[in-house]
């Protein structure tokens, strides 16, 4: 189990980064989401607003990385869950890989936050578990992909900066 965070201050208002971080996949900078379908969004009693999409991944994975799992499929599917609170002026969201789940499990988390001592700041605290299942080299290869995560972390902020 490899264990992964990152923080990230966006120097917008929250609402800008929101609105970005709503609209991020598909797009050119990341191209491994390939698709994205809203299963059900409804707004709660307290007028928060849930969304939950199935996110259609193409995972680079390099063939030794493939070779090491026992598998060629690197088209994968995501479930995302994600609150927004606009009175508390939060968004978490949370994703999980529903495709080869018997080899390789990553739970995210993200949530964003106006910076307490500065409402035109936004504080994004991003943080993953990665369990890779039944193949020696599992702690290498969950490194890997941390590895990964955070080059798509920098993708993905960069993308927020473009759109906010």
């Amino acid at each position: 189990m490899k264990l992964w965070s990152t923080e990230h201050i966006f120097s917008y208002p929250w609402e800008t980064v929101i609105k970005a971080a709503m609209r991020k996949y598909p797009n050119p900078m990341n191209p491994s989401v390939v698709g994205v379908d809203v299963l059900e969004r409804n707004l709660d009693k307290n007028g928060r607003l849930h969304s939950h999409r199935l996110l259609s991944t193409e995972w680079g994975l390099p063939g030794v990385v493939r070779a090491i799992l026992g598998t060629n499929r690197t088209f994968t599917y995501v479930k995302e869950h994600s609150i927004v609170d606009p009175e508390e002026k939060k968004m978490e969201l949370c994703s999980t890989n529903i495709t080869l789940t018997n080899l390789v499990s990553v739970d995210e988390r993200l949530v964003y936050r106006p910076h307490p001592e500065n409402p035109e700041v936004t504080i994004l605290t991003q943080e993953a578990i990665i369990r890779v299942k039944g193949v020696s080299l599992s702690s290498y290869l969950e490194g890997l992909m941390a590895l990964s995560m955070s080059a798509n972390a920098r993708k993905v902020l960069r993308l927020c900066s473009v759109f906010s």
